[in-house]
């Protein structure tokens, strides 16, 4: 198992993902490298730490639940997570920010909120299939409502293509979910988008991503 900087686990094995999320993370690496970093404000710097963090959370919880009920989406949402996550490490890493995963395993955190957040999750798709899917849209939702917040506290432009890229991700994983709630017939109340926003999302088609 390598380090959460790496491709670690099953989700992230297939040759032909891996090709293409590098060559993703070289053209975002090319691109930054033709601006100057300039110094990050403290909501910048806080925003991105935290969604560095928050999508390992995505990512760990999704190879958990792959794992346990072996649902497809989990495999292929948990290998993009981990594209998301690189994509965050790239704006860390040309802002000159530490990684807070940097040497941390599948399932562990240096923040405290997000470790909590991590074991509850993984407590409540374990449980069975149909709370595997809801905690999938509870992820996802709260990756969209924070990457919108973290969007309006910055007008830079390599951070909010970031987020506009990892939101667009996150609208398709949500769609994803949906398509399985409504196949194993459960219920689900948004938690962290209205209820309009939330069915706006789920009901629409499929977005092209990097």
């Amino acid at each position: 198992m390598r380090s959460s900087k790496g491709s670690i686990g099953r989700p992230n094995s297939g040759g032909a993902r891996e090709a293409h999320r590098e060559r993703h993370l070289a053209a975002l690496r090319a691109g930054l490298a033709a601006s100057a970093p300039g110094p990050l404000t403290h909501d910048e710097r806080d925003d991105l730490l935290t969604m560095r963090e928050e999508e390992k959370v995505a990512r760990d919880v999704y190879l958990r639940l792959f794992d346990r009920w072996g649902l497809r989406p989990f495999e292929n949402i948990g290998a993009s997570e981990q594209g998301h996550m690189d994509a965050i490490l790239v704006l860390l890493d040309h802002h000159g920010v530490p990684d807070p995963a940097q040497g941390l395993g599948v399932g562990r955190f240096r923040s405290p909120e997000m470790q909590a957040l991590h074991d509850r999750l993984v407590q409540e798709g374990l449980q069975a299939q149909g709370t595997a899917v809801r905690t999938g849209l509870v992820i996802e939702e709260l990756d969209i409502a924070d990457l919108r917040a973290a969007a309006g506290r910055t007008r830079r432009p390599e951070i909010l293509a970031v987020y506009a890229e990892l939101e667009r991700g996150s609208r398709n994983h949500l769609r994803a979910f949906h398509r399985w709630m409504r196949r194993l017939g459960i219920q689900y109340a948004p938690t962290h988008l209205t209820e309009r926003e939330f069915h706006s999302i789920a009901t629409s088609e499929h977005e092209r991503c990097q």
